[in-house]
């Protein structure tokens, strides 16, 4: 999994990122809208991480996600 598939199917991912950071609202993931760098600065603010420290736990959740957990291709 990329970070580009899930831009590409932001709203079918968001259940999984709200499963993972519950502390992130419905709006905020709207705002969001797949771009990585958003995502990055929202978990920096909601849960207290540094860049480094929320880029890695980001990339460990993209590198988790498992081809069958993606949305069928249309």
């Amino acid at each position: 999994m990329n970070w580009e598939q899930i831009q590409g199917d932001w709203k079918q991912f968001t259940g999984k990122v709200k499963e993972k950071w519950g502390k992130l609202t419905d709006d905020e993931l709207t705002e969001i809208d797949g771009r990585r760098e958003q995502f990055v600065g929202r978990l920096q603010e909601k849960y207290g991480y540094g860049k480094e420290q929320a880029e890695k736990e980001l990339s460990a959740f993209v590198a988790a996600l498992k081809p069958e957990t993606a949305p069928a291709e249309k």
